[in-house]
């Protein structure tokens, strides 16, 4: 899953983006409010992290013009522990959570994951398809006999990727702009590397191919 954090205190971001990429999520980041806007506009993220007291154009207002286009990524607000009216604009806006600072990092990481999961209409603590349960926490993925293989970063992530979106055709193209931040060489056949690898782990018919289309993940029944 890929997210954007937007906060220009820049130690803050330096500890949130390793945490938050620690835990399989790749992640961009936006120091003021300007890029930030743009930023959330063109790029297909799956969840953004917003301080609200952004320079060059305040937190709100970024919020506020997302929602009136139509722009209905999921937004986890900052605020300061004590502005509790921020909150509530923050709602009244279009925010799906907040978070005061300051705050401990799993917290956050425990909010992002609850958010994605709630986005796709997903329940409980890990995340669940089919026969298969992906371990967010340990980045591990237990199969229907119990048998448990531990997960590459990009590995977990691709993973997650499908089983958020099973039965649903995904291009490389998509894939890749949920799997790797803005640096990532989009032209790049990685894709096809870690799909291989995850049938390898999974079994060649979890993930089918679609010739010129893309890749599916399969959920079996029963």
């Amino acid at each position: 899953m890929r997210l954007l954090l937007v906060e220009d205190d820049a130690e803050l971001t330096r500890r949130l983006s390793a945490a938050l990429a620690h835990q399989g999520f790749a992640v961009d980041h936006a120091d003021n409010g300007v890029d930030a806007e743009f930023m959330g506009d063109m790029e297909p993220y799956d969840v953004i992290i917003l301080d609200l007291g952004l320079p060059q154009r305040p937190g709100l207002e970024v919020l506020k013009n997302w929602r009136q286009r139509e722009n209905r990524v999921p937004v986890i607000i900052l605020t300061a522990r004590d502005a509790w009216h921020e909150r509530v604009d923050g709602f009244k806006a279009g925010a799906d959570d907040y978070l005061c600072k300051p705050f401990h990092v799993e917290e956050l990481v425990a909010r992002v994951q609850a958010l994605i999961r709630r986005s796709h209409n997903k329940t409980g603590e890990s995340l669940q398809s089919s026969d298969l349960t992906l371990d967010e926490e340990r980045q591990q993925v237990k199969l229907p006999d119990g048998k448990t293989f531990d997960l590459t970063g990009t590995e977990f992530r691709l993973l997650r990727c499908f089983m958020l979106h099973p039965g649903q055709i995904l291009s490389k193209t998509r894939l890749t702009e949920h799997v790797y931040d803005q640096d990532f060489d989009r032209d790049s056949n990685l894709i096809e590397v870690y799909v291989r690898r995850l049938r390898d782990k999974l079994g060649k018919e979890r993930i089918a191919t679609r010739r010129g289309q893309g890749y599916i993940f399969i959920e079996k029944s029963g």
